[in-house]
C-alpha cells in the first residue's frame, strides 16, 4: 500500500523561509525508522539514476538561478559527471550507518527518532525532517 510524506527541506542560498515541504510517494507504510530510511533511500538511488539517463547537455542558468547558488556557495549546472549510477543496496546500507554513527538526525513531527528499531505509526502527509550534522572543528578521532 503506497503512502505520501512530506519532508522538510532547505532551499540552497535562501537565508529565510528557506524550509519548504516536498511530497515523496513511499511503497509501503514503513513500521520502523530501519524501515523508513530504506524507502526513502530507495526512491532518492531511483530519482538519481533516472535523472542520470534523462541529463540534458546544456541547462542555460537564469540570473536568478545564478544568484540562489552564489549565496549557497557553488554554482553549476547540475551535471553529474560521473558514469556510475548508485547502488541501491549500497545506498540504503550506508545510510542506516550514517544514522547509527550520528551523521543526521530524523524528527517525526517535533519528535526525535533515535533508533532503527524504534516503531512509529506514520499516516499520509505526516511530515519527516532530516538533519544532516555538520562538525563545526576539530576531528571525531
Amino acid at each position: 500500500m503506497a503512502m505520501k510524506i512530506l519532508v522538510n527541506m532547505k532551499k540552497m542560498g535562501k537565508r529565510r523561509n528557506s524550509i519548504h515541504q516536498v511530497p515523496y510517494e513511499l511503497e509501503n507504510v514503513p513500521h520502523t525508522v530501519r524501515e523508513l530510511i530504506e524507502q526513502m533511500v530507495k526512491v532518492c538511488v531511483r530519482d538519481y539514476n533516472k535523472n542520470m539517463e534523462n541529463q540534458e547537455l546544456l541547462h542555460n542558468l537564469s540570473l536568478k538561478e545564478m544568484e540562489d547558488m552564489t549565496e549557497g556557495g557553488k554554482i553549476s549546472f547540475g551535471v553529474n559527471y560521473g558514469e556510475k549510477q548508485a547502488d541501491e543496496r549500497e545506498a540504503v546500507e550506508n545510510a542506516w550507518q550514517c544514522f547509527e554513527d550520528g551523521i543526521y538526525r530524523i524528527f517525526y513531527g517535533t519528535k526525535q527518532l533515535e533508533t532503527l528499531g524504534e516503531t512509529m505509526e506514520l499516516r499520509e502527509n505526516s511530515e519527516l525532517t532530516f538533519v544532516r550534522l555538520t562538525m563545526l572543528a576539530g576531528r571525531m578521532w
